[in-house]
C-alpha cells in the first residue's frame, strides 16, 4: 500500500493481542480484579486468568487503546502511523500483518520480550474489565521513536497508559517539546481512572503545558478534579487545554471549545453489547472531525455516533462492511 509523505495522525501506544470473553461477576471477584478498570498484570497473573477462562468462548483480535484509535481513523480514510513495542513472536507477526492489511503505517519495534496481551472480561451488564500484560511494550523507549515521521504528522496522539513505565514515558516526552515547537496539535486521552490515581499532578501539568485536545470519561475527570459533576469537570479541564472532552456514559458527553461548552447527546443504543473500545472509537471520531475541518461540536457529534455504533457489537473495531456503513452515514449527516 502507498503512503503519503505526511501522516495525518501519529500515535504511540501499546499494541496488544486482545482476548475477549464473557464472564460472570463472580469470576471477577474470584480473580481478585477491579471491575470496569484496566488492571496491569504480570505473566503469572496472566497465566492464572487464561487458565480460569480456558473453557469459555474466547475471541482474539489486534487491539490496544491507541492502536484501536489509529486503526479506526485509518478505516475512515485518515492517514495514521502507529509506534510501539512488539515481540519477535507469532503475536508480533500477527500484529504487523494486520496493520499492513488495514493500511496503518507500521513503526512497531521488535524486542526480546513477548508481545503484550489484554484479557478483556465482559460481565452481564456489558462492563469490561481489562487485564493487561504489557510485555514488549514496557521497553519501547525514546530511542525507538522515528522522530522525523512523528513530526511530519498533523496530530500527535497518546494515552495515559504510556505513563506506566519510565521508558514509554520517555518516548512520549521526547516528542512533546519538539511537537509543540512545530505547532503540531497534541491530543491526549487520559484513558483510565487508576492512571490518574497514579499520576494526578503529572497529568494536570501535562494537560496545562502541552495538550491541545484532551479526552476523559467522567470517572477519570472525577479523579483529576475531585468532582462528581461532569459539566464542572469539563469546565475545569477547559481552563487547562483549548479543547476538552468529558464522556458521560449514557448521558452523552460535554465538549469545551476555548471555554464554550456544548452538550453532546448519546447516539445509538443505551443497552450496549460490549463497551470495549468505546472511548478509543470516540477519540477516532473526534480526531476525524478535526482532520476534516469540522468545528469541535460537530467533531464531538461524529465521535458520539461512532462510539454508539461500536458498543452495539462485540469488539473494539468495525468490520469492513460496518466501516462502509458508518462512513456513508457520516458523509450524509455531518
Amino acid at each position: 500500500m502507498e503512503y503519503t509523505q505526511n501522516m495525518a495522525v501519529y500515535g504511540i501506544g501499546n499494541p496488544l493481542i486482545d482476548y475477549l470473553c464473557y464472564v460472570g461477576d463472580e469470576d471477577i471477584s474470584s480473580l481478585g480484579l477491579f471491575k470496569g478498570t484496566m488492571n496491569l498484570i504480570d505473566s503469572e497473573k496472566r497465566n492464572e486468568i487464561i487458565d480460569h477462562i480456558k473453557n469459555l468462548d474466547i475471541r482474539y483480535s489486534c487491539g490496544g487503546s491507541c492502536p484501536n484509535t489509529m486503526i479506526t481513523l485509518r478505516s475512515l480514510s485518515v492517514e495514521t502511523t502507529l509506534a510501539g513495542g512488539i515481540g519477535r513472536d507469532e503475536h508480533g507477526k500477527m500484529y504487523k500483518d494486520r496493520l499492513d492489511e488495514l493500511g496503518v503505517k507500521n513503526e512497531l519495534v521488535e524486542n526480546q520480550w513477548p508481545t503484550g496481551t489484554s484479557i478483556i472480561l465482559i460481565t452481564p451488564d456489558r462492563e469490561r474489565t481489562m487485564c493487561t500484560y504489557l510485555g514488549a511494550n514496557r521497553y519501547f523507549s525514546k530511542e525507538n521513536v522515528n522522530m522525523e515521521s512523528a513530526l511530519s504528522a498533523d496530530i500527535f496522539y497518546f494515552t495515559g497508559y504510556m505513563w506506566d513505565t519510565e521508558s514509554q514515558k520517555g518516548a512520549i516526552k521526547s516528542v512533546l517539546d519538539k511537537a509543540k515547537d512545530r505547532n503540531m496539535k497534541i491530543a491526549f486521552d487520559i484513558a483510565d481512572p487508576f492512571a490518574v490515581g497514579r499520576n494526578r499532578s503529572t497529568f494536570y501539568s501535562l494537560i496545562r503545558d502541552y495538550i491541545d485536545i484532551v479526552f476523559a470519561n467522567s470517572e477519570e475527570a472525577r479523579y483529576l478534579f475531585d468532582n462528581y459533576d461532569a459539566y464542572e469537570c469539563v469546565k475545569n479541564m477547559g481552563k487547562l487545554a483549548p479543547v476538552a472532552v468529558v464522556k458521560n456514559g449514557k448521558k452523552g458527553s460535554f465538549v469545551s471549545d476555548n471555554g464554550n461548552i456544548y452538550s453532546i447527546p448519546l447516539y445509538g443504543t443505551t443497552s450496549p453489547v460490549d463497551t470495549t473500545g468505546a472511548g478509543d472509537t470516540y477519540a477516532s471520531g473526534f480526531l476525524y472531525g478535526v482532520e476534516k475541518g469540522f468545528d469541535m461540536k460537530t467533531s464531538a457529534e461524529i465521535a458520539s455516533y461512532l462510539a454508539g455504533e461500536i458498543i452495539s457489537q462485540m469488539g473494539a473495531q468495525f468490520s469492513k462492511e460496518k466501516t462502509e456503513e458508518v462512513k456513508n452515514y457520516i458523509e450524509k449527516n455531518f
